[in-house]
């Protein structure tokens, strides 16, 4: 089954890491944030990599050719997809790629995410639920410590980051091949080709209260590798590190 990557954004909330490489190859310990995806599906089975980049993708490119950094059971890509593609162009300017197997469903993560969540169960809970496509839903932490207060306006606690209870997309998703009938030109993945499924019941939560964390700015690379210097970094889903 095919796992498709997007890899083509700027990564302008990460300037500091980004003026210079792509998004996907800041490093989370001594290896690209894309490696770290990759090694989590490919734990469950899933080798078979289209990557679509756009901002310096011949870095991602030239990584995983030159540089033989791919590991030897997976099969990588890469499918240069512009510079100002939308993330449902990307993907349709791989559609040949995507359909070249014989699946009904295709998998898409997005190049800055990680998680711990059992890739095998999503898909399991796609094909029962048999939707179009299915999101993995998460809690984020929140950003902020937060008060409570009573009805008299006084504060009875302070809340550090808790877990907010609306769910947000995750990634790490199922998608039908039926897709591209729903893609139409210039449309944007999530707020018009989602917004219309869900419109017409198309598409489900798979809800995930595991790990899960976004590398959007330099405050999560820290984080992240704070956490990757642990002995085992809670997206490690693999048993040891390479």
């Amino acid at each position: 089954m095919k796992v498709v990557i997007l890899c083509g954004g700027k990564g302008t909330r990460l300037s500091e890491k980004t003026e210079n490489i792509p998004k996907p190859l800041v490093e989370v310990g001594d290896k690209p944030i894309l490696w770290h995806i990759m090694k989590i599906y490919a734990h469950y089975g899933f080798n078979d990599f289209i990557l679509l980049v756009g901002y310096k993708g011949d870095l991602i490119e030239n990584y995983f050719t030159t540089n033989s950094h791919k590991e030897d059971s997976w099969n990588v890509k890469i499918v240069d997809t512009g510079l100002k593609s939308n993330k449902a162009e990307r993907i349709m300017k791989a559609k040949d790629l995507i359909m070249e197997d014989g699946e009904n469903e295709f998998l898409l993560a997005y190049g800055d995410d990680v998680s711990d969540v059992d890739i095998g169960k999503v898909l399991e809970f796609h094909k029962e639920k048999n939707k179009t496509v299915t999101l993995t839903a998460i809690n984020p932490v929140s950003n902020y410590g937060i008060i409570h207060i009573n009805d008299d306006d006084e504060i009875t606690s302070f809340e550090e980051k808790p877990l907010m209870k609306e769910y947000i997309n995750g990634g790490f998703s199922v998608i039908s091949k039926t897709i591209f009938d729903h893609i139409k030109p210039g449309m944007e993945l999530e707020d018009e080709v989602y917004k219309s499924l869900a419109r017409q019941n198309g598409i489900v939560a798979f809800k995930y209260g595991g790990f899960w964390k976004s590398m959007n700015t330099l405050k999560d690379n820290i984080e992240l590798n704070e956490l990757w210097a642990n002995e085992k970094p809670p997206w490690m889903v693999w048993k040891n590190v390479e």
